[in-house]
């Protein structure tokens, strides 16, 4: 069970950072400048060292999700990267409602950037998340499994 969580807690951190990045290079190629720890400090008031932690520890909390609960269902599925697709739209779909009721609960700033652009920007994301939580704990989930 610890090999688990610490395996969950340094997937999570790893898959955040690599998130992170894309995030910080897909303006590069058009697409519109996403700042998740920044839409979080905006929206909830509170410092962007905070909000990196909250990223950081959701990221963590997606990768436990992963271990836990998703790779059951997911267990027919042989291609890796499929099941990171696959995990990474769901993940998407869970911010989603995330923001969506942090939206309710917290001021939400209005955005001006291209919505689809931000939505396929966000999706593609979140798929580069769900492939490197998967990649990164393949081999544990042989051992589970």
């Amino acid at each position: 069970m610890t090999n688990r969580i610490q395996k969950g807690i340094l997937a999570g951190i790893i898959a955040t950072l690599i998130f992170s990045l894309f995030t910080m290079i897909i303006p590069f190629i058009g697409f519109p400048k996403m700042s998740p720890p920044a839409m979080l400090a905006d929206m909830m008031k509170i410092p962007v060292v905070a909000a990196w932690v909250l990223h950081f520890m959701i990221g963590i909390v997606f990768a436990f999700l992963y271990i836990f609960i998703i790779s059951k269902y997911l267990n027919k599925v042989n291609n890796s990267i499929l099941k990171g697709v696959i995990f990474g739209i769901l993940a998407f779909i869970i911010g989603q409602i995330l923001i969506i009721v942090l939206g309710k609960l917290f001021y939400m700033p209005p955005s001006v950037d291209n919505i689809m652009f931000m939505m396929i920007g966000s999706i593609l994301g979140h798929v580069v998340f769900g492939i490197s939580i998967v990649l990164l704990i393949k081999n544990e989930m042989r051992q589970i499994e």
